[in-house]
């Protein structure tokens, strides 16, 4: 975890950062904007920016749409400033941690984050073949493609390759191809030249040349445009990049991890995906099983999770009872290790015994073989439009505020429940309760 902090904070700096250091981050300051942007386009590499809202926080943002910069930002501020946390969280920002910094609330943002500290935890044999195959590889320069369902722990795989690779030491850099829209993916990747287009007004270095010597992982690959695939393959292929209004091409040293929730080799033969680009990224194809098909984990995460959420809210950690498990153990799984964690951190907070029993273990339906959450029944002449709203943002209730999981349980793809939360939201409806730590995973 890379984190940038901008601004002075009143003196609460050096806290803000001793917790985050504390907690693995790497953390730099920068005191004004323009020199947090420069450290933002330096290529030094940033996975959140902490701003201090006394600051412009709106000529941030302004910054860096006009650069096509996509980086998470929170707000902090001292005291109760409340028209200033509003501002910022009205002109982009995820978050507002007011100051004194409370250690558990950046602990959450952070951990939102970043997905470094947790283990590829296993017991079933098909995942264990699964890891098994990745340490066997990981020393080759090949390139991976992970594919598996939404939540089953495609990023987590990739880290671990990278962990046990020869590149151990130099960068890993992950790259969310679905979070980012289709018009800063471009510049994301390859970096553009001062001057290359309206707001490019410095040079910005992209996550190729960030990862060099490294690892970049290309997470939902098959969410990226066809258009954008054909110079991503160059580089592949070439090794080296051009900057968007670059004169001459980069030279590049780097491994590429590809995932996807998706059938590639469908999306070839529909047209969507190029074929040449699917046989450059599949030189090795590791297959994560869904949590349905590997019950043999489920009580091992469920008990890792609750002893990892025990300890983060200060709470005596409790053992899974025999019966609680047996009903996480006849559950379908449609949202994964990833629902499966959700579970586990309601579990821990609900459960009031010596043990988590199974009325803790708050699963979607009594059936508790559906695979979508009951959102109720439209009201009798409601507009298709009003029901497709209350739909998805039900389901996105119900899984805390977690998009990629909700968008899986509804069928559709991140990019389509991302452009459909922000039309809510310019309409004026409410996509996430205010002072909501999961809003910085979108």
């Amino acid at each position: 975890m890379r984190l940038l902090i901008i601004g002075p904070l009143a003196g609460q700096l050096g806290a803000a950062s001793r917790i985050a250091v504390d907690l693995g981050a790497r953390v730099m300051h920068a005191d004004d904007i323009a020199t947090g942007l420069r450290v933002i386009r330096g290529g030094q590499g940033v996975d959140l920016v902490m701003i201090d809202v006394e600051l412009e926080v709106a000529r941030l943002f302004a910054s860096l749409r006009d650069e096509r910069i996509a980086v998470p930002v929170v707000g902090c501020g001292v005291g109760s400033h409340p028209a200033a946390a509003v501002a910022a969280i009205e002109a982009g920002a995820k978050e507002f941690i007011p100051l004194p910094p409370d250690a558990d609330l950046i602990a959450a943002i952070l951990a939102a984050i970043s997905e470094d500290s947790r283990a590829v935890l296993h017991h079933d044999p098909a995942m264990a073949r699964v890891v098994a195959l990745a340490e066997r590889i990981a020393p080759s320069e090949a390139s991976v493609l992970i594919t598996g369902e939404s939540g089953t722990g495609k990023e987590v795989l990739a880290r671990h390759l990278h962990a046990r690779s020869r590149r151990a030491s130099a960068r890993f850099v992950a790259v969310n191809c679905a979070a980012i829209p289709e018009a800063l993916l471009e510049t994301e990747l390859f970096g553009h030249e001062k001057g290359a287009f309206t707001g490019a007004i410095a040079r910005r270095i992209g996550r190729f040349e960030e990862a060099h010597g490294g690892t970049l992982l290309l997470d939902e690959i098959s969410e990226m445009d066809i258009r954008l695939q054909a110079k991503l393959l160059r580089a592949i292929q070439e090794r080296e990049i051009d900057r968007i209004g670059g004169t001459k091409p980069v030279k590049v040293d780097v491994r590429i991890i590809a995932t996807s929730n998706r059938d590639l080799e469908n999306a070839v033969a529909s047209g969507a995906f190029r074929q040449d680009l699917y046989f450059r990224l599949n030189v090795v194809n590791l297959r994560i099983p869904p949590l349905r098909e590997r019950s043999g984990d489920i009580p091992l995460l469920a008990e890792h999770f609750a002893q990892r959420f025990a300890a983060e809210n200060a709470l005596a950690p409790r053992p899974l009872a025999a019966a609680a498990q047996q009903r996480l153990l006849n559950y379908r799984w449609p949202g994964n290790v990833r629902e499966l964690e959700n579970i586990m951190h309601r579990a821990v907070l609900f459960a009031t015994g010596e043990e988590i029993d199974a009325s803790a273990i708050e699963l979607r339906d009594a059936g508790e073989d559906s695979a979508a959450p009951d959102c109720g029944g439209p009201a009798i002449g409601s507009t298709l439009a009003a029901v497709e709203r209350e739909l998805i943002l039900g389901t996105l209730s119900h899984c805390l505020g977690n998009r990629t999981h909700a968008a899986t349980i509804l069928g559709i793809s991140i990019r389509t429940m991302r452009n459909k939360l922000r039309q809510y939201s310019d309409e004026g409806h409410a996509v996430a309760a205010p002072g909501q730590a999961h809003r910085v995973t979108t």
